[in-house]
């Protein structure tokens, strides 16, 4: 697997030119580290990151009279971003065919849950699947955007990886419940427990800049999964989309949500791993410096 794409090797390599020259070890090494974490971060997030802003801006400055409506704005513009990250080699064509299907896979989840009245979009669009605008299917793109370009970018390695067919079962049955426990038993705690037991082992290795370091998988799932409630609670605060207790004045995301994010996370991770396909560090590389 490539790291990065030529645009991304040539920024590491002046990245190492300027910054090679600190010290390796102490506070510097770690500021180091700390500083291009957060860089690296920041642009694995690029999609989401330019989504999530005009999101916020539209909801301040889009005119209510305006000829083209706010949802079919934001829909262009995605689209438009997604076309200038693959012909700027921002990502690449195997990335973004994985976020094509859970974009799919997301815009079919959404036209099934506004049915059912759990969250609804409070504007008018001409870009729509009934009451579904075509912009939120970026939202789950920007989801499996941040995935794909995270594992490339940090290099990531497993140990103690779950067989690749279990985690594909457990995405299966992750999706078929968010779907049929409108009409059967909810079996999402269940789903929690078999998320655990699957993963439980398994450690992720990721190189930041000069070192790797390693961190328990479940523990990366949470963060990833809090990170989207957080973006969840800026979108239903600028009313990009709307639960029903928020209909009148807004009210933050339960914490319930949060659930829902993290499994939902999972079928994107799952559909990443199928094209970033989980490998072992190397041994000389299994600890870190």
């Amino acid at each position: 697997m490539r790291r990065f794409t030529s645009l991304e090797a040539r920024i590491d390599a002046a990245a190492h030119r300027v910054l090679d020259a600190l010290p390796r070890h102490g506070l510097s090494g770690a500021l180091v580290e700390f500083l291009v974490f957060g860089l690296k971060q920041a642009w694995a997030c690029l999609f989401g990151g330019l989504l999530l802003a005009l999101i916020i801006a539209t909801h301040y400055v889009w005119p209510r009279d305006a000829l083209l409506a706010r949802y079919d704005f934001l829909f262009l513009a995605a689209l438009g971003i997604q076309v200038a990250m693959l012909a700027g080699r921002l990502e690449t064509f195997s990335e973004a065919k994985v976020i094509l299907i859970f974009h799919v896979v997301g815009t079919a989840m959404e036209v099934f849950k506004t049915s059912v009245g759990s969250w609804i979009y409070p504007e008018d669009s001409f870009f729509h699947i009934g009451p579904v605008p075509l912009f939120s299917g970026f939202m789950y793109a920007a989801v499996g955007s941040y995935l794909a370009r995270v594992s490339r970018i940090f290099d990531m390695r497993y140990t103690n990886y779950p067989p690749l067919w279990t985690t594909v079962l457990l995405a299966v049955g992750i999706y078929v419940n968010f779907f049929a426990h409108h009409y059967t038993v909810d079996i999402r705690y269940g789903l929690f427990a078999l998320t655990a037991v699957l993963y439980l082992r398994t450690v992720v290795h990721y190189r930041v800049f000069r070192f790797r370091h390693r961190m328990p998988l479940l523990l990366g799932f949470l963060l990833v999964a809090l990170f989207i409630w957080f973006a969840e609670n800026i979108g239903t605060w600028s009313r990009a989309w709307i639960y029903p207790s928020q209909s009148h004045s807004w009210t933050p995301v339960s914490l319930g949500k949060l659930g829902a994010w993290y499994l939902l996370m999972i079928i994107s991770f799952v559909l990443v791993s199928l094209v970033h396909r989980p490998t072992e560090p190397d041994i000389e590389e299994r600890d870190p410096k």
